[in-house]
């Protein structure tokens, strides 16, 4: 039966995801509905022991999609809006969802801060494979800003995510958990930079093969992000921030490595996007979803709306000019992966906001995702100019 669920997930998930493009909507809307329809609140076709290790594989889609970020970043000098858009825009949205779910959806503030930890993640699955295709048709100067800016986004909401979890589970808030947020964060890239630096070292100094190479990034990242609960009790780090900040140091130091084992990452992503997408429509719970109504999607678009004024000021003193702020602002709308991979995490501990995290994630995702896709792909070359032009002004 487990074999059996997976077969289906997979091959009906590609199915549905290529229809769903051939009409001009990303894939992973079509992979969810797939999921809603094959799982317990519609046919209910799905075997039990996958549904039970759907966390694990959703934790490896997202190391997945962190890892390809960093192999396509390429940092130089840190520049005013590249450190703002990647923390202020989430923050405020953050707060917003706390304050306005706190109001209107009858929970207290420390669960609406957890599910604007939920919600104010930017999505990778949208925004990297566009932002690469960006680049490569010539337009460096506004993807780079966005995947950089995208991918801590990700790893500094999910920071604050587990912090907020804990204190739920625990009953507790307390100033150290709130303290351990910068620490984790900084010790999470100076261990990312350490490891980045001694595989750079590792593949310069030898011939290792691609497929080798690819093996020991995942061997390596994997390690990192499941033994995050043992490293975050001894020198309290962040994993995922790691895994980002290793992958862009061997971005930098052996580039002429990193195209080859990018090519296979995206043919793990292929995979890992088909099962990340479609089992988190499998955990949606439809009654609950409709129980909620309306308030749930209005705290989502006044979150969406903080979100826009964050990266109008992340960007307000920059040298882009007004359409490439526009096209920050909008491609900073779409929300899918983290959605999907930490959504169900507060219905498996048990807590009793957990239905309104994960029904307020999937909500989010098939609202904003084709929103914000549909806009990308439709606005970028009226907004941003390729950089050859730049070079030659």
């Amino acid at each position: 039966m487990f074999i059996l669920s997976l077969l289906i997930v997979l091959v009906g998930g590609y199915i549905i995801g290529y229809l769903t493009s051939k009409i001009k909507l990303p894939k992973i809307v079509g992979m969810i509905i797939f999921g809603i329809l094959i799982g317990p609140s519609v046919l209910n076709i799905i075997s039990p022991s996958l549904i039970k290790i759907s966390p694990i594989l959703r934790k490896i889609a997202l190391v997945i999609i962190i890892t390809r970020a960093g192999l396509n970043l390429n940092i130089g000098k840190m520049k005013r809006e590249e450190v703002l858009i990647s923390f202020l825009p989430a923050t405020l949205e953050m707060l917003a969802v706390m304050l306005f779910s706190f109001l209107l959806l009858d929970v207290s503030l420390l669960e609406g801060l957890l599910l604007g930890t939920v919600l104010a993640a930017v999505s990778p699955a949208v925004l990297v494979p566009r932002m690469i295709k960006l680049k490569d048709e010539g337009y460096e100067k506004v993807p780079n800003l966005i995947l950089f800016g995208s991918s801590v986004d990700d790893v500094f909401v999910i920071v604050i995510f587990y912090v907020v979890l804990n204190m739920l589970k625990t009953n507790t808030f307390d100033l150290i958990s709130i303290i351990q947020i910068p620490s984790s964060i900084i010790l999470g890239i100076v261990l990312g930079v350490l490891i980045g630096y001694l595989a750079s070292k590792l593949f310069n100094k030898f011939k290792v093969n691609k497929y080798l190479k690819v093996l020991l990034i995942l061997i390596i990242t994997m390690g990192l992000v499941f033994s995050e609960d043992y490293l975050f009790k001894v020198i309290n780090v962040t994993t995922l921030l790691s895994v980002l900040a290793m992958n862009i140091v061997i971005n930098k130091k052996s580039p002429k490595e990193v195209k080859e084992v990018h090519d296979i990452y995206k043919y793990l992503w292929f995979v890992f996007e088909i099962l990340l997408f479609v089992l988190v429509g499998i955990s949606i719970d439809l009654k609950f979803a409709y129980s909620n109504g309306f308030l749930p999607v209005l705290v989502l678009f006044i979150g969406l709306i903080f979100r826009s004024v964050g990266t109008i000021l992340a960007t307000l003193k920059s040298n882009y000019s007004l359409k490439e702020k526009l096209f920050t602002v909008l491609a900073y709308l779409p929300k899918a992966t983290v959605q999907a991979s930490i959504g169900g995490i507060a219905v498996a501990e048990g807590l009793e906001v957990g239905n309104l995290v994960l029904t307020s994630a999937v909500i989010s995702i098939l609202i904003t995702a084709p929103l914000g896709a549909i806009l990308i792909d439709n606005t970028y070359k009226k907004l941003l100019i390729k950089d050859s032009v730049y070079i030659e002004k």
